[in-house]
C-alpha cells in the first residue's frame, strides 16, 4: 500500500492538559495531564519527519535544538528543525521565538542562571490557523493555553536554558554552544501556489503546505515520503476515510478526496519547493472539479 494510517501514543508532561477533545478523547481527571501525541509508522523505522500533537497548560521551558552539524556532532542522524501549526489558542496565548535584541553569550549565560532570559525573548501572540517554522539554533518558549500539531525533523533533543525553577534537568552548557543569541528574522507568510495549495513554511529542511480545495486529487511524492495532516473536514485516501487527529504517510502514487471545507497540511523533507517536486507533489486527475498544478 501505498499510503499507511499512522498509529499514535500519548505522552505525559507536566504542563500538559486533560481537555483533548476534539482531537483525541479526554483524559480522566484522575489520569495524568497530557502534553503530546506522537505518531508512529505501524511498520517500525524512523522517517526524517515526526509528527506531533502539543496542549499546553502553562508555558514550556527556554529551549534550544542543534542543528544538523551540532547534532551529528553529538552521534544522531540529523538536527531538529520544527514548524507549528496552531490549532487552538486561547486571547493570550503567546509563543516565544528568538530575543528581542542581540546579546553576548555572557549575558544569554547570566540571564539563564538568573531566570531573566523569559524577558529576553520576543514572545509574540498566536491564534488559530498561525503557521510558525522555527529553525534549529533558535531560543525559543511555547506558551500555554494551545492545541499545536508540530512538524519536526525527526530528533529526540532539546536543550533546556531555564524551567521556571522546576526540577527538571536544565542543559546550558549544550543550549548555549548550538544557539544564535540574535532576533529571529524568520517571518511565515502564505504562498499560493495553486489551486487551494498554499506554501505556509519552508525552513530549508521540510517544506508545509496547506491544502483547501475540495475534490479529487492524484497524489505523487515520487521519491520522498509525505505527510498528510487533516485539522478541519475530512478526506479519503485510496478510498480509506481520515479525518481529525488522523496522520497519514504516502509513499507512492495515491488518490486523495478532500471534503469541502476541508484544511489538510502536506508536509515532505527538503528544501526543494520548485522544479520537480512542485511539478509531482500532487497532480490533479482529469475528473477532478479542483485542479492542484505545480
Amino acid at each position: 500500500m501505498a499510503a499507511t494510517f499512522l498509529t499514535h501514543h500519548a505522552v505525559e508532561k507536566p504542563w500538559g492538559r486533560r481537555d483533548l477533545a476534539p482531537l483525541f478523547p479526554d483524559a480522566a481527571p484522575d489520569e495524568p495531564a497530557i502534553g503530546e501525541i506522537w505518531y508512529d509508522d505501524p511498520r517500525g523505522g524512523a522517517h526524517d519527519l515526526l509528527i506531533k500533537y502539543l496542549f499546553t497548560s502553562e508555558r514550556l521551558s527556554v529551549q534550544v535544538h542543534p542543528d544538523d552539524d551540532a547534532a551529528r556532532d553529538r552521534g544522531f542522524a540529523r538536527g531538529k528543525d520544527e514548524a507549528w501549526i496552531i490549532l487552538s489558542a486561547e486571547p493570550d496565548s503567546t509563543i516565544a521565538l528568538g530575543f528581542r535584541e542581540p546579546h553576548d553569550a555572557a549575558a544569554v549565560r547570566a540571564a539563564a542562571l538568573d531566570g531573566s532570559i523569559e524577558h529576553m525573548l520576543h514572545w509574540q501572540p498566536v491564534q488559530a490557523g498561525d503557521v510558525i517554522y522555527s529553525p534549529a539554533g533558535t531560543v525559543h518558549a511555547i506558551g500555554k493555553g494551545l492545541r499545536v500539531v508540530e512538524v519536526q525533523q525527526n530528533l529526540d533533543l532539546t536543550y533546556r536554558f531555564y524551567d521556571y525553577g522546576s526540577a527538571r534537568e536544565l542543559h546550558l552548557d549544550d543550549a548555549m554552544a548550538v544557539s544564535d543569541f540574535t532576533p529571529f528574522a524568520g517571518k511565515t507568510i502564505a504562498r499560493p501556489i495553486g489551486d487551494g495549495r498554499e506554501i505556509m513554511a519552508e525552513g530549508g529542511k521540510f517544506v508545509l503546505e496547506r491544502w483547501s480545495s475540495a475534490g479529487l486529487q492524484d497524489v505523487d511524492p515520487g521519491t520522498l515520503p509525505l505527510w498528510l495532516l487533516p485539522v478541519a473536514g475530512t478526506l479519503e485516501v485510496d478510498g480509506r476515510a481520515a479525518g481529525l487527529g488522523d496522520a497519514i504517510l504516502v509513499e507512492g502514487p495515491s488518490r486523495v478526496t478532500l471534503s469541502p471545507d476541508s484544511t489538510v497540511y502536506a508536509a515532505y523533507p527538503g528544501a526543494d519547493v520548485l522544479g520537480n517536486l512542485l511539478g509531482s507533489i500532487a497532480r490533479s486527475t482529469s475528473d477532478s472539479s479542483c485542479a492542484v498544478t505545480g
